[in-house]
C-alpha cells in the first residue's frame, strides 16, 4: 500500500524550537520526527512512500533522497522508496493530493509528517478492508478533547458526525479524537467535486485555490455510511506547540511511544466505575446523579502518563432490569469522559455488562436476564479487553470497591486493589482508601 506523507507545513507555532528547518525535521532524541515515522512504516512493510513538501522542502529531499541511502544520523539504511511532490505555492493540506491523483490508483495511507506515532498499521489497514468504506480514520482518546476534532460513530464504527473545533458540541461527548492518520480510497478525490485543474490557480480573491482535507473531503462523508473510525489507544501526538513537543520528547525517552504499539504487550489498570470513579449512589439511573470522586481525574491522568491503559469494567444490571436504556448508559459514560477530559484525563476503553441473572423486575429485558460470562465476579470483561488490546494481565491491576471486583481481577490473573476504609479481606493484594492513593503509592 502506498503511503502519502504531508510535510509541507511551516510549523509557525513551534518555530521557537527550530526556525531554520521544516517542522518534520525537528529532532526527537537526535533523530528527525519524519525519519522516525518512516522507520515505523518500514518495519511494518510500508515502503512505497510519496512525500509532499513545500516550505524548506529541499532540506527534506536532500536528507532522505529516494530512500535508497543511509540515515546521516544512524548510518542505517532508510530501506524505502521515496518520491516527492513540491508545492511551489501552498495548496492547503489536501491540494497536493489532486496534483498526484494519477499516482493514487488504490487505497493509500495518508499521514501528517509532524506527529509522533508508533502504531500497528497492519491492524489499522485490515480494519479498513473488513469494513469496506471509502475512508477509515484513526481515532483515539487524548488529554484535550475540548479543543480537538471529535468523531461520533455508531456501534459498527460508521462515522455519524464530525465535530470540528468550531462546531457546537453536545453537553457530553465521548473522547474519540481524529488522530490525523487515514486510509483513503481514490474515489474520495473523484467524488469531492474539487476541480484538480483549478487547485493552485489564482482565484477571484487573488489567492491560489486550496483544498482542506477535513472540511472539504472527509467531513462531508459523515453520516453516509462510507467512512469508519478505527479506535486505538496507541501513541499518536502532534507537535504543534513547544509544550507538546517537549511532552513528546519526554514520552519517547521514557519508552511510552513504542510501548503503546499494540504489537507489544500492554499493561492496564482496570477500573470499576461506581464507588471507584464516581460517587456511589446505589444503582445509578439518573445522569444528574453522576459525580466524579475527588482526586479521580488526577489519578487517571497519572495513569495515562504512566504508560498503563485506563480501562473501565463495570456491571450495569440496570440495563437488564429495564431501568436504564443502552442510550442512557452511553450518555452517562459520555458525561464521565467529558468531565475527565476537562481535567486532562481520559479512559482508553469502557466495557460494561448489561446482564442480570435474577428475574421478576417490572420492565425487565428478558433476553438480558441470563447468567453470562462478563458479569463480575467472572473475568469476561477483562479477558475481552486483553484480547482487544493485547494486554498482559499478569502485569495489570484490577481496582474496585467490592468483593466482585477483587474476584474478577483474581480470576483474570491480575493484581488487585480494594478501595475500602474497612479493609475487608477478599484476597486483594492491596487495600487503600481511594484511587489516587493507589496511583501515588504503586505506579
Amino acid at each position: 500500500m502506498k503511503v502519502v506523507i504531508m510535510a509541507g507545513g511551516k510549523g509557525t507555532r513551534i518555530s521557537s524550537i527550530a526556525s531554520d528547518i521544516p517542522k518534520p525535521m525537528i529532532k526527537i532524541e537526535g533523530i528527525p520526527i519524519l525519519e522516525r515515522e518512516i522507520d515505523c512504516l518500514k518495519k511494518q512493510g510500508f515502503t512505497d512512500i510519496l512525500i509532499t513538501v513545500s516550505y524548506l522542502g529541499n532540506i527534506i529531499m536532500d536528507y532522505f533522497g529516494d530512500g535508497s541511502g543511509n540515515s546521516p544520523v544512524t548510518g542505517q539504511p532508510f530501506g524505502v522508496h521515496i518520491k516527492y511532490y513540491f508545492e511551489n505555492e501552498p495548496l492547503g493540506n489536501a491540494g497536493a493530493l489532486f496534483k498526484i491523483k494519477d499516482k493514487l490508483t488504490s487505497d493509500f495511507l495518508l499521514l501528517n509528517a509532524d506527529a509522533m506515532f508508533d502504531v500497528d498499521f497492519n491492524r489499522f489497514v485490515e480494519f479498513h478492508r473488513q469494513h469496506g468504506g471509502l475512508v477509515t480514520l484513526f481515532t483515539h482518546p487524548n488529554s484535550h478533547p475540548y479543543d480537538s476534532g471529535l468523531i461520533v460513530a455508531n456501534q459498527y464504527g460508521a462515522v455519524e458526525k464530525w465535530l470540528a473545533k468550531e462546531d457546537e458540541r453536545p453537553a457530553y461527548y465521548r473522547n474519540r479524537v481524529n488522530a490525523g492518520l487515514h486510509v483513503i480510497s481514490p474515489e474520495v478525490l473523484e467524488a469531492s467535486g474539487v476541480d484538480a485543474n483549478a487547485v493552485g490557480v489564482i482565484g477571484k480573491d487573488g489567492k491560489p485555490v486550496k483544498v482542506d482535507l477535513d472540511r472539504q473531503l472527509l467531513k462531508p462523508l459523515a453520516g453516509t455510511g462510507k467512512m469508519f473510525c478505527y479506535y486505538s489507544p496507541e501513541y499518536v501526538k502532534d507537535m504543534g506547540t513547544p509544550d507538546r513537543y517537549y511532552s513528546v520528547c519526554a514520552d519517547y525517552k521514557a519508552g511510552r511511544v513504542t510501548g503503546k504499539n499494540l504489537r507489544n504487550r500492554q499493561k492496564a489498570i482496570f477500573l470499576d466505575r461506581d464507588g471507584t470513579i464516581n460517587k456511589y449512589v446505589g444503582f445509578l439511573r439518573d445522569i444528574d446523579d453522576f459525580e466524579l470522586i475527588d482526586g479521580v481525574a488526577e489519578a487517571i491522568r497519572k495513569i495515562n502518563e504512566s504508560g498503563y491503559l485506563a480501562v473501565v469494567v463495570t456491571n450495569q444490571p440496570v440495563i437488564a432490569r429495564g431501568e436504564v436504556s443502552f442510550e442512557e448508559l452511553e450518555e452517562i459514560h459520555n458525561k464521565m469522559e467529558t468531565l475527565l477530559g476537562k481535567e486532562g484525563a481520559y479512559l482508553d476503553a469502557i466495557y460494561y455488562c448489561p446482564h442480570h441473572p435474577h428475574k421478576g423486575y417490572v420492565g425487565e429485558v428478558p433476553e438480558l436476564k441470563v447468567d453470562c460470562e462478563c458479569r463480575k465476579l467472572k473475568p469476561g470483561m477483562l479477558l475481552k479487553a486483553a484480547e482487544d488490546f493485547n494486554i498482559d494481565l499478569k502485569n495489570s491491576w484490577m481496582v474496585g470497591d467490592g468483593e466482585n471486583d477483587i474476584k474478577a481481577g483474581k480470576a483474570a490473573g491480575c493484581r488487585t486493589v480494594l478501595l475500602n476504609t474497612e479493609c475487608d479481606f477478599y484476597g486483594q493484594d492491596v487495600c487503600v482508601k481511594n484511587l489516587l492513593q493507589f496511583v501515588n503509592q504503586y505506579l
